[in-house]
């Protein structure tokens, strides 16, 4: 039975991670000067089993979830995550399950995961040019492996956004080069206005690029046509080259903020229900679930979290940083984004 907040925002997405770690280092997620060797990652036994996922999963779509997203750190490394897929899927009965991956293990996973029966990806591509896009990763990866991980997808069937984090003076000279090349390959591109999210990714308002501004860079190359939601609550703003050359994003969390909208809850891989991305506390799902409570107990646990929620982080962003707030936010990495 659906769920809704005194907003009057219901539960419709829900974003799950499956893991913590990511072989990646990206700046704006996951630091190397801080998530380095010594860092207390969660323990196996912390994680929640492909089981309760399940199990929980099944709870949240009781209550009007209608799409899941797989996320991590980086889900890929989660070797049982087709298993969970094809459980999500056949046992859980969920009508759309999609993954966010950095696409490193794109190109030999990507026959399994389309085999177990997931809907869509993402895959996050911040830069084409080879050196920024090994700093941007913080380990100097290659970002021709990635696109090879794409196209392995994309040749599978799998309809495929891309996220495309942009911060001035870093990436968004390569916004032509961006849009020129996936737009090429049929992938709507999507870029996400750099959020201050956590504590440790060094955020400052200037490093953001407006999306007024961000269309506005697009348009003069490409004119762009406003296209609207496909359902309530869509996150990004959408546009058509007026060409027919397909679709672009924008996601806009800092300057133009959809806190009145957002119906996404996040999970953490330890089982914690947050109900914000810049959320400092979680509910213990997991927790409810390893006490022994039974199908119907987990879903009115969820859901009284869910009707309390009171969150609008992004609407009141100016007025508490201009009061000084120096709440402790959760880490993007702890639940996926």
């Amino acid at each position: 039975m659906p769920v809704t907040d005194p907003f009057n925002r219901t539960l419709h997405d829900l974003r799950l991670s499956v893991t913590d770690r990511c072989n990646f280092r990206c700046p704006y997620c996951m630091p190397k000067e801080v998530f380095g060797p010594s860092y207390p990652f969660l323990r196996k036994a912390e994680l929640m089993t492909l089981p309760e996922l399940t199990r929980i999963a099944r709870a949240f779509v009781s209550l009007g979830v209608a799409k899941i997203r797989l996320t991590g750190g980086e889900p890929l490394l989660r070797p049982d995550v087709p298993d969970l897929v094809r459980a999500l899927k056949r046992e859980v009965g969920a009508p759309d399950i999609a993954l966010t991956t950095n696409g490193w293990l794109l190109e030999k996973m990507a026959a399994g995961l389309r085999e177990a029966g997931l809907d869509r990806l993402n895959v996050s591509v911040d830069s084409l040019d080879e050196a920024t896009a090994g700093r941007l990763n913080g380990q100097g990866f290659s970002v021709a492996r990635v696109l090879r991980g794409i196209d392995a997808a994309a040749a599978l069937g799998f309809p495929i956004k891309i996220n495309c984090v942009l911060q001035r003076g870093v990436n968004d000279g390569e916004i032509p080069a961006l849009c020129e090349y996936f737009r090429g390959r049929g992938h709507t591109l999507r870029f996400i206005e750099f959020m201050d999210v956590g504590n440790t990714n060094h955020w400052a308002v200037g490093q953001v690029v407006p999306a007024r501004e961000v269309v506005e860079r697009i348009n003069a190359r490409w004119p762009l046509e406003p296209v609207g939601p496909a359902y309530r609550g869509e996150v990004a703003a959408r546009y058509r080259y007026g060409d027919g050359g397909g679709e672009v994003g924008i996601i806009s969390s800092v300057t133009e903020p959809f806190c009145r909208d957002c119906h996404r809850a996040r999970l953490s891989a330890d089982g914690k229900l947050f109900t914000c991305l810049f959320a400092s506390l979680g509910w213990d799902v997991l927790g409810c679930l390893r006490d022994g409570a039974d199908d119907a107990q987990l879903a009115a646990y969820v859901a009284r979290v869910w009707s309390g929620r009171l969150d609008r982080y992004s609407d009141e962003r100016s007025e508490l940083l201009a009061s000084g707030d120096a709440r402790a936010k959760i880490e993007m990495s702890y639940i996926g984004g």
